[in-house]
């Protein structure tokens, strides 16, 4: 496609014509509620002995629907089904294999506000948050496609006399993608186009909390007619097929999204060698971050406050890029925390189902227990100055909290919450800042707030994160933008985005005729 990439519009909510069209969206979507997902298997629908229901954090007896789940023996056949499916997908022109994604973004951006409303219902997502995640699900695969295209064609080779060299870019084979619950369609999205539009074959397994989200993507996939087999929807619990799929003969590579816990259990399952094995298996991971916005003692203190609060609290803290930690220099901590506090007072907390509410709940009740025990291990580490109280009991809520006066080797300024608790932490100098800024296990996202020059200049050197954002809120990556991955127990650096993240899914073989 010779149209240029451009990222997807965000909807402006503040149109009436929108609301309406959103409003009629999450009307639609609630009439579909509670419907069976079956696993797909090589386009074959299969109901398994197990299911396990979908619930809305927001109201938690309502069901978003039911998934049946796999067990062993299915999931040997999904790897099967890929493994064979690969012997022609490989094959496929690499333009073809983009023009299913081309055309799955052009449905998708048609039906936006759908999509969008089954994350509000299904992942407790404002509508501005829906709306980002969906366009994001756009950009991938807009953006993939064109990766592909641009990787199909003749790569720069020196040349000498008397030879012709061809270098191209070959899929791996069978991987079994795992995405997270808190972009449900975006990074789910993202994970599984960028696996199977550098042809390979994917056994997907959703997130468990967030599978119908899952199951319409794969309907879509379907509807463009992406051939039987490309990807097999695989829904399960972890325990039950998921070291299974990892450490199966026959997996390639795995692509994750999630916790650090998980992504090192996956690393070191998939470092071992099953019988019959005959590569290397590839793990692209993701794994969270502890990330830090640094507000210099010379900077624009609203522009601070106003990128710390967003920052922290939107989607309630439930972002790997989100900031867990503010650290301010001494000389205007207490003006910052005082204008945080300000605008913390100000964020409506509620159903995400209404327009005006700008926090939803937390995704469940592993993790309401998780934020609310952190939150009283940070009362005893720090002064609480706002928050720490619970929500509507019908739901997952949690209130945005600021600790202050938090010691940087506190519990709650090392451990990844992932909810919407701030700790701000006090800084002796900007020297002093960027040392506490990278004294956690991760190296995910950060940002700086200055106007001095020298100090952005040393925190491009010694700031180490992955990405890292001057002026401006260390949340919302844009595709093809901000190419997106960490460092250290952040993950693998995977850019996803980027024009690196094919390669990921990809090998490079070089021809050599002489003549």
């Amino acid at each position: 496609m010779n149209i240029p990439f451009v990222n997807e519009p965000f909807t402006a909510f503040s149109v009436q014509a929108n609301r309406e069209a959103f409003e009629e969206a999450l009307h639609k979507v609630k009439s579909e509620l509670g419907q069976e997902y079956p696993m797909i298997i090589g386009g074959q629908k299969i109901t398994g002995n197990r299911t396990l229901n979908s619930v809305n954090p927001a109201a938690k007896d309502q069901v978003i629907g039911t998934i049946h789940q796999a067990d062993q023996e299915l999931a040997e056949k999904a790897m099967q089904t890929a493994a064979e499916t690969f012997h022609t997908w490989k094959h496929t022109d690499p333009n073809e294999r983009a023009r299913y994604l081309y055309k799955a973004a052009a449905i998708m951006r048609r039906r936006k506000h759908e999509f969008s409303a089954w994350m509000v219902y299904e992942a407790g997502k404002t509508w501005p948050e829906a709306d980002a995640d969906t366009a994001e699900a756009i950009d991938f695969m807009e953006f993939y496609a064109r990766e592909m295209q641009r990787l199909s064609e003749p790569q720069p080779l020196v040349r000498i006399a008397g030879e012709d060299n061809e270098l191209t870019y070959i899929p791996l084979g069978v991987g079994v993608v795992i995405p997270p619950w808190n972009f449900p369609l975006a990074i789910m999205a993202g994970m599984t186009s960028a696996a199977l539009v550098s042809g390979n074959t994917v056994v997907l397994k959703p997130a468990s909390t967030t599978p119908v989200i899952a199951a319409k993507f794969v309907e879509l996939l379907e509807e463009v007619g992406l051939p039987d087999g490309v990807v097999n929807f695989l829904p399960g619990q972890g325990s039950a097929v998921g070291d299974y799929l990892v450490d199966h003969a026959q997996t390639r590579f795995i692509s994750f999204t999630g916790s650090r816990d998980v992504g090192l259990r996956i690393n070191e399952r998939a470092a071992r060698t099953a019988p019959g094995q005959k590569w290397i298996k590839r793990v692209i991971a993701e794994m969270g971050g502890k990330d830090s916005i640094v507000v210099d003692s010379d900077s624009d203190l609203e522009l601070a406050a106003e990128s710390i609060t967003a920052s922290a609290f939107g989607f309630s803290g439930q972002k790997c890029s989100a900031c867990s930690r503010a650290i301010i220099h001494k000389d205007v901590y207490d003006e910052v925390l005082q204008k945080v506090l300000e605008r913390t007072k100000k964020l409506t907390m509620g159903s995400p189902l209404e327009v005006g509410n700008y926090m939803g709940p937390v995704i469940d009740d592993k993790a309401y227990a998780k934020i609310t025990e952190y939150i009283e291990i940070g009362k005893g580490e720090g002064r609480l100055v706002h928050g720490g109280k619970t929500g509507d009991s019908a739901g997952y809520f949690i209130e945005p909290t600021i600790i202050a006066d938090v010691d940087p080797q506190a519990r709650i300024s090392q451990e990844e919450i992932f909810g919407p608790v701030l700790a701000f932490i006090k800084a002796d100098s900007f020297q002093d800042a960027l040392e506490i800024a990278n004294n956690t296990d991760y190296g995910l996202t950060g940002a700086v707030i200055s106007r001095n020059r020298a100090h952005l200049e040393q925190a491009r050197r010694e700031y180490f994160a992955g990405n890292l954002y001057f002026n401006r809120k260390c949340t919302g990556a844009l595709v093809g933008t901000h190419p997106f991955g960490g460092f250290n127990m952040s993950g693998t650096d995977s850019k996803a985005g980027g024009r690196d993240y094919l390669l990921l899914f990809t090998q490079a073989k070089l021809v050599s005729e002489k003549y």
